[in-house]
């Protein structure tokens, strides 16, 4: 398993984002590195954990629970094949493009070291936007995403590092419970009725998912 590519954005203005510069920064584009990754800070005020990375709505996006974004090339690969068209590392707004990682299948609150020194947290899958979608340029994406079920993971940095492309990454914790990133991304969008089976993963689930989940359970504690 290796980071096959490491990708930051730069702030741009673009019609299709309502942050209220409209300044996004989606369009990931990979560099070589080394680049310095750290915890940015809480949501609202923290952006992303990359180093020279921009983050620009700040809230929806970025902050501790939020601060690196991976994807699986392989997941990219399949993309590829059903849109007929090439997705460089980094299409998807990806910080960490991954080879020979079931991101999907990861459990929140499952810890990767990449490269000597960092290490970071499985905290939840990535919801589709509007921005994301006409990034792509692709009609119905945020649906054809969702059903899909292979959303990325967002992490949270356990211990601060520089890494860079081509580090080896290695899962130095993976926690007993079943609730992968897939089983959250289904729980918070298609099948909210998985929502209470997330408390399974504690504190390492992020914090929106916590909320959800324990708002739903007490709606329909007792309810079969």
């Amino acid at each position: 398993m290796k980071l096959l590519s490491l990708n930051v954005g730069r702030p741009v203005v673009v019609d299709y984002t309502d942050q209220p510069e409209g300044l996004t920064g989606i369009d990931k584009r990979p560099v070589d590195g080394p680049v310095r990754v750290t915890a940015p800070g809480p949501k609202g005020t923290g952006a992303s954990g990359l180093a020279g990375d921009a983050v620009c709505d700040l809230r929806h996006h970025g902050g501790d629970d939020q601060a690196v974004y991976a994807f699986a090339r392989e997941d990219l690969d399949g993309w590829e094949r059903e849109l007929g068209r090439s997705l460089p590392s980094g299409s998807f707004g990806e910080n960490l493009t991954t080879e020979g990682l079931d991101v999907a299948g990861a459990r929140i609150g499952e810890r990767w070291r990449i490269g000597a020194e960092l290490v970071l947290e499985v905290t939840s899958g990535r919801i589709p936007c509007r921005t994301f979608q006409e990034h792509l340029g692709e009609r119905g994406w945020v649906k054809r995403f969702t059903h899909q079920g292979a959303p990325g993971a967002y992490l949270r940095v356990i211990e601060p590092g520089e890494i860079r492309a081509g580090d080896p990454i290695t899962v130095v914790h993976r926690p007993g419970h079943d609730v992968t990133v897939a089983l959250q991304f289904r729980a918070v969008t298609t099948e909210r009725h998985l929502l209470p089976r997330l408390l399974a993963a504690g504190d390492a689930l992020h914090p929106e998912s916590v909320t959800a989940a324990r708002e739903y359970a007490r709606k329909y504690a007792g309810r079969n």
